[in-house]
């Protein structure tokens, strides 16, 4: 199997924040995989098992990197899925990855901040963060420009050579 060649092209974050505290994240990477190694992944019980297993690890090790702090408190996101696939061309490959981390919201502000390696991004992305209904995303630091819709989703794109600093806020009030 060739593994070479295979880059990423493009990412897509949903992440969800519940009342409850639960934080969801859903992060989508597509790959261009010009050997169609993914293709012959999927279409491999054991390949496919150990594919995931390997992403999940990774994933695991780079997110272990971060440092994620919900209201002064360390969280520890954790992956809890992930998916592989191709999108209609053996050449276009994905990978899904569900994310979870749970913290303890409050009434009133609530401050989410993430630290970790800064970087010139290798590939366009953008992220949509979805804050309870009856909350207002009150201040944004992200080192990128962004958008509020209804005050409480927060989208931003990430072009290709964007240099990102490694550190996040995001301060949200719930009613």
């Amino acid at each position: 199997m060739n593994y070479s060649g295979i880059k990423p092209i493009y990412g897509q974050g949903f992440f969800y924040v519940s009342r409850s505290g639960a934080f969801i994240q859903v992060v989508v990477f597509d790959y261009y995989d010009p050997a169609h190694y993914y293709a012959e992944v999927v279409s491999n019980a054991t390949l496919l098992e150990n594919e995931v297993e390997a992403l999940r690890n990774n994933m695991q090790f780079f997110l272990d990197q971060e440092k994620v702090i919900v209201n002064g408190e360390r969280v520890k996101p954790k992956v809890i899925n992930v998916e592989v696939g191709l999108r209609g061309l053996k050449r276009i490959a994905y990978a899904a990855f569900i994310i979870e981390f749970k913290s303890q919201l409050k009434s009133g502000l609530n401050i989410y901040e993430n630290y970790y390696e800064e970087e010139y991004v290798g590939y366009d992305y953008v992220v949509y963060w979805f804050f309870p209904e009856d909350s207002t995303v009150t201040q944004v630091d992200l080192g990128v420009s962004y958008s509020l819709i209804n005050n409480r989703i927060l989208f931003f794109k990430v072009p290709k050579g964007t240099y990102i600093r490694g550190y996040e806020r995001i301060i949200f009030e719930v009613k």
